[in-house]
């Protein structure tokens, strides 16, 4: 069996980089960008210029990289032309979709345009001149990095003198009306010299453009973050993704946890009894309620639960909403004590559905062992029948049990989302919902993955319970 466990443990590394890959492109391919809407503004007569809060907002959370590959840096001057020209109705009446197409490729492009809108400042066409100008500004501009992984002080260091270089050319844009500005000149020679001493930063050579071909994409950003933990920051309110996890998990796990053990040991017992007397009335009377339950939604029973045992009815017994109530620097008995009481309603609601369903895969299984040659043997050797039923049939029984913890383990991820809401409990469910509201991506793909690895590490622990519970399974 151990031998089983490290290859199976091994081949979950590739499975695992395959899941990331198909949840990374799923949400990076979905339609929809975060910020674009703010993309460019128009200044003067046509002349637009870079929206610098969305651009910042993009190269923070690598948003305008290309997804798996990267082939910009082989784009030439007239490609660079074209899109200034398409984006600013110059010469031609591009169709609104062609305008946001272009305009996004410029806000995307970064370093890889510099050193052909350099080339443009001396273009034949002032305008197109003017409009490179202002393309510049952002393009040269260098993003800031991450702070939330090494060493935070050499970060914002870093940060502070990337901030200074950015902000020595942002006077060179030459806003107005096109054409129709005298700094062309200024700009001109500002930007020329400013060349002279940095194109070695924005130009490539062979190596370096098969370098940035594999590495330079949001993928493989993701993942260099990954490796080194750094889940990255929020998109909603600049925080760590990893502490909010972290943070919002306590409540899923406690909220989950508790649900499944409270389901399992309830449904266990009723399923055996219900195979042991199944045909009887009172198999059919389990059944009914039972199935009942199942057909219940979740927002409906955790409607009625508050209704009828929340505050502000006649048996308010339980409390509504939040987590705990206790004042500050409670005992740790007291505080286990409220939290309990405050999960007592969306634990009985979200059991409900997974004891249902549990105790009839828990009633077909041992039903199928019943009837089994080896359990009638057992009878005939004169066994008492609680000996029979425990020790034979529902340890050979319980492999459909087992094969549900695959799906149990992401629960205590992504939670109940109804059930969260209903009870307004902040964990992982609504969480997960918020970030996918808001495209909150570095938060859904921690979430995502999280999710992933838990359903891998369920899927290990339920094969390997297989052999515990029947010993006709060899691993080996």
């Amino acid at each position: 069996m151990l031998q089983y466990a490290v290859k199976r443990t091994l081949w979950m590394v590739p499975t695992f980089f395959l899941i990331s890959l198909v949840v990374f492109a799923l949400i990076n391919l979905a339609p929809g960008n975060p910020g674009q809407a703010g993309g460019l503004e128009n200044v003067g007569s046509g002349a637009a210029v870079q929206s610098k809060s969305v651009i910042i907002f993009k190269r923070q959370f690598n948003l305008d990289k290309p997804v798996l590959v990267n082939t910009r840096f082989a784009m030439t001057r007239g490609d660079v032309r074209g899109l200034v020209a398409t984006a600013n109705a110059l010469g031609s009446t591009p169709t609104p979709a062609q305008r946001i197409a272009a305009k996004n490729d410029l806000e995307d492009g970064g370093q890889y345009l510099v050193r052909h809108l350099v080339a443009l400042l001396d273009d034949a066409d002032p305008a197109m001149a003017q409009l490179a100008a202002q393309y510049l500004t952002s393009a040269a501009s260098l993003a800031l990095v991450s702070e939330t992984a090494g060493d935070p002080d050499a970060a914002r260091l870093e940060n502070r003198r990337r901030e200074a270089f950015n902000q020595s050319f942002t006077g060179w844009a030459c806003p107005g009306e096109l054409a129709a500005t005298p700094c062309l000149t200024d700009a001109r020679r500002h930007w020329q010299g400013w060349w002279t001493e940095h194109h070695a930063a924005y130009e490539y050579t062979p190596a370096e453009s098969a370098w940035v071909f594999l590495t330079d994409t949001r993928f493989a950003k993701y993942w260099y973050n990954l490796v080194h933990l750094d889940f990255g920051i929020s998109a909603i309110d600049r925080e760590p993704v990893l502490a909010k996890v972290l943070r919002k998990l306590k409540y899923s796990i406690s909220l989950s946890l508790t649900a499944i053990l409270l389901a399992y040991l309830v449904a266990v017992p009723v399923g055996v009894y219900s195979a042991v007397k199944s045909g009887s009335r009172s198999d059919t009377v389990l059944t009914v309620v039972l199935f009942l339950l199942y057909s219940l939604p979740t927002f409906f029973t955790g409607t009625v639960l508050l209704r009828l045992f929340s505050q502000g009815t006649p048996f308010a017994w339980f409390p509504v909403g939040r987590f705990e109530t206790l004042p500050q620097d409670p005992t740790t008995l007291g505080w286990l004590v409220d939290v309990a009481w405050h999960l007592v309603l969306p634990v009985c609601t979200s059991a409900s559905v997974a004891l249902a369903a549990l105790s009839r895969y828990a009633r077909t299984g041992v039903i199928d062992v019943i009837r089994a040659d080896y359990i009638r043997t057992a009878r005939a050797k004169g066994l008492e029948e609680p000996v029979v039923i425990l020790k034979h049939a529902v340890r050979n029984g319980m492999i459909p049990i087992l094969t549900l913890l695959g799906g149990i383990l992401p629960v205590l991820v992504s939670g109940s989302v109804v059930i969260e809401v209903v009870f307004t409990i902040p964990g992982m469910g609504s969480f997960l919902v918020e970030s996918i509201t808001s495209r909150d991506y570095n938060s859904v793909m921690a979430v995502l993955l999280a999710s992933a690895v838990l359903t891998l590490v369920g899927i290990l622990i339920s094969d390997l319970s297989y052999a515990l519970v029947d010993p006709r399974i060899n691993l080996d």
